[in-house]
């Protein structure tokens, strides 16, 4: 599927965010995060964290997960290095700025896969996941939070209006559940084993694929 939003566009729009990014949506989210983080730490071992932005998730996590974590905005990462050192993170092993879509991983590497809000938010969402199925290791978990977007109805409308001014702040609003079933569909390695309303408003799904 073609893209509609670009890689520099994303990371300039993220770059604006850095300074204010907790303060925005530390609250709004934080169940949604604590939950992946949850789901992540049963799992244990090696864990990728994709889109670790400001690090706002890192002292979450188990000392005993070992954490690498990517950000395509240098300016969020720059955040999440000091956060590290500031809490004295030992178990945070990597934090480097990385295309979600182009993992300087190999096959097979982690027990886990996290991410956060990111798939709406990256200009191939299929081929990014690709990419996070590839890395994980056989019967590791790829662990999403995302919008999903309505299939009919006012919000659906909603959604489609307000898509260019969310393309300008760096994620696309309307990505329906379908996009997911078929990507899922053509794969063929992997199998959903939850989908779980999150908040604000239910709008936003914990899903966790768990990779054959």
């Amino acid at each position: 599927m073609a893209a509609d939003i670009d890689r520099a566009g994303v990371a300039k729009a993220y770059g604006r965010w850095a300074p204010v990014y907790d303060l925005v949506f530390g609250k709004v989210f934080d169940q949604g995060r604590q939950s992946t983080i949850a789901e992540a730490d049963k799992i244990g071992g090696r864990v990728l964290d994709v889109g670790v932005g400001t690090g706002l998730s890192l002292s979450d996590y188990s000392p005993t997960t070992k954490l690498c974590g990517v950000d395509i905005s240098e300016p969020m990462l720059r955040k999440a290095q000091s956060r590290v050192r500031a809490l004295g993170l030992k178990n945070v092993e990597t934090l480097a700025v990385m295309d979600a879509k182009n993992l300087a991983f190999p096959d097979s590497f982690f027990d886990a896969v996290v991410a956060q809000y990111v798939i709406t938010a990256v200009p191939d969402p299929e081929a990014t996941l690709d990419d996070f199925i590839r890395v994980l290791k056989p019967g590791g978990e790829l662990i999403l939070v995302n919008h999903i977007g309505a299939e009919s109805g006012p919000r659906r409308i909603f959604e489609l209006a307000f898509a260019p001014l969310a393309r300008r702040l760096g994620w696309r609003p309307e990505f329906p559940w379908g996009r997911l079933v078929n990507w899922a569909a053509r794969h063929g390695g992997v199998t959903l084993t939850e989908r779980r309303p999150m908040p604000p408003m239910g709008h936003f799904s914990l899903i966790r694929y768990r990779k054959s």
